[in-house]
């Protein structure tokens, strides 16, 4: 692994298991030609963090920083990158790098590269000898082909849970060819479940949803406001089982 220059940069993250998140300084590479340099607005909070943080799935790596939910502004591109330019709203996910060369990667699936994909945070980093940092921190470099485009007219805070519930709900139904005349069945409106709601509404589903909670059964109609020609029903468990 040739030396790589890295800068300071500003995280939140947690030396141990039992410890609660602190202020950290971290080590972010100077970008290479296929980079992008990102200053973080907003990152949203999820559950694998906490699990990652706490190290309830094994495995992690302290100092811990994580946070894969990430939306800002491009503040430096390298010498190759063309699909990016300084001052773009874009985002990043839970991977910042694959081998891009093996079958999968080349199809488009780099969560099932052959050498392993390399995670927002708690993987190990292709260019620094130490392991990849994620998203509560003021900036971050990834490789161009992990970025994505937000638009403009997003909220960019609300965009945030996109890149993980987002993308893990709306992937099935972009496969299964969710859309009028189809019904979804949705089990608990947290984060994933609202997203589901959301998603299969907008693409004119019929969608019933299930939960143990009287305020969640309503809650559901403001979610969907602005959808297409979709339904919303609403159930609790011990009614549906009824």
């Amino acid at each position: 692994m040739s030396e790589t220059i890295t800068t300071a940069a500003k995280a939140f993250g947690t030396r141990e298991a039992s410890a609660p998140l602190q202020p950290l300084t971290i080590e972010r590479r100077t970008p290479t030609p296929r980079d992008v340099e990102i200053d973080i607005l907003y990152c949203g909070v999820c559950h694998s963090d906490l699990h990652t943080a706490r190290n309830e799935w094994h495995g992690t790596v302290y100092p811990c920083v994580p946070g894969h939910e990430i939306i800002g502004r491009v503040i430096s591109v390298g010498a190759h990158v063309a699909k990016f330019k300084v001052g773009d709203m874009v985002g990043v996910g839970c991977m910042v790098d694959s081998c891009q060369d093996c079958e999968h990667c080349k199809q488009g699936l780099e969560q099932y590269c052959e050498a392993g994909n390399i995670q927002t945070y708690n993987s190990p980093d292709k260019h620094l000898s130490i392991q990849t940092f994620g998203g509560y921190s003021e900036r971050v470099v990834v490789d161009e082909n992990f970025v994505l485009r937000i638009p403009e007219n997003l909220d960019p805070a609300a965009a945030a849970p996109l890149l993980c519930a987002g993308i893990t709900t709306y992937s099935p139904l972009r496969h299964w060819k969710v859309g009028p005349g189809k019904k979804i069945g949705v089990v608990g409106i947290g984060g994933l479940g609202h997203m589901a709601i959301k998603l299969a509404h907008a693409m004119g589903a019929h969608v019933t949803v299930f939960t143990t909670s009287e305020r969640k059964k309503e809650s559901r109609r403001p979610a969907v406001r602005g959808g297409r020609s979709g339904s919303v029903d609403g159930y609790r468990t011990d009614e549906a089982i009824a």
